[in-house]
């Protein structure tokens, strides 16, 4: 199985897909236990919900699953969140607090060095790959972290999380106006609810590749997968009405995001 997947376009926007792959090998599937297997964390049809809003769109999808190793996880295994209830590079328990592995087949130091070459790695070669072609291109660009969650996980939050979950790391990723266009489209979607930098603030992809100062500008979107599933339970089936109702919104979002690299490029040329 090949780690990632990329399709290469000419739009100054690329599209991060750390977290829909649901791969994993047999030998490490046989160490998960029967929550494990469920991969209940999984960003469940994000790559169907953005497929073709931006047909220009550069895309990076790694097909692993994150509970192999977590392609949005610091490779250092740094946490993301100090002091808040998370999940690790090789995480060892899910959403719900709950132990993914059987009981003495827990990865060891080993198991994190070789997931970090044969998957982590790749992905994140391939995703430098694109970033450093699409920039030759244009001289800047954006790159949008294509999330999602289940929109009541306690362990991680209170309450209900909002619809629309803009990760920006308090401003440091990208431009401000491109901050800006996203939370204006996000607040204008009737219907529906969103914050900017509230408890999901962008994973390491965003913060790490996010310099502005650059030309590389990086946004995280977190949806709640109960914007486009029909349920948040197994089977997670993909929900073709409430899709239809939500694209619009991320199309605008991405349309938005391209034409903003565009005056970006043109405003460093004059």
């Amino acid at each position: 199985m090949i780690p990632v997947e990329a399709v290469q376009g000419t739009s100054p926007v690329i599209l991060g897909l750390p977290h829909t792959g649901t791969y994993v090998p047999e030998e490490i599937r046989a160490r998960l236990n029967a929550e494990g297997q469920k991969l209940r964390d999984t960003d469940w049809h994000v790559h169907d919900l953005y497929r073709d809003l931006l047909p220009q769109a550069t895309t990076v999808r790694a097909t692993f699953h994150r509970y192999v190793i977590d392609a949005n996880r610091d490779p250092s295994g740094q946490s993301l969140y100090p002091g808040q209830n998370t999940t690790g590079l090789v995480p060892l328990i899910d959403f719900d607090n709950q132990p993914l592995w059987r009981e003495g087949e827990e990865p060891d130091e080993a198991d994190i060095q070789a997931r970090l070459a044969a998957f982590h790695r790749p992905y994140h070669t391939a995703l430098e790959a694109e970033i450093a072609r699409v920039k030759a291109l244009h001289g800047v660009i954006v790159l949008y972290d294509c999330h999602s969650i289940r929109s009541h996980c306690p362990f991680l939050f209170d309450g209900t999380l909002p619809d629309f979950n803009i990760g920006t790391d308090n401003g440091a990723t990208c431009a401000e106006e491109i901050e800006a266009a996203v939370a204006e489209i996000c607040i204008g979607a009737q219907g529906y609810t969103s914050v900017l930098n509230g408890r999901f603030r962008g994973g390491w992809t965003t913060r790490h590749y996010g310099q502005p100062h650059e030309g590389v500008h990086a946004i995280q979107m977190e949806l709640t997968q109960s914007t486009y599933l029909a349920r948040e339970i197994e089977p997670f089936a993909y929900d073709e009405t409430k899709a239809r109702r939500l694209r619009p919104h991320l199309r605008a979002i991405l349309e938005r995001l391209e034409a903003i690299a565009h005056s970006l490029k043109a405003n460093s040329e004059r």
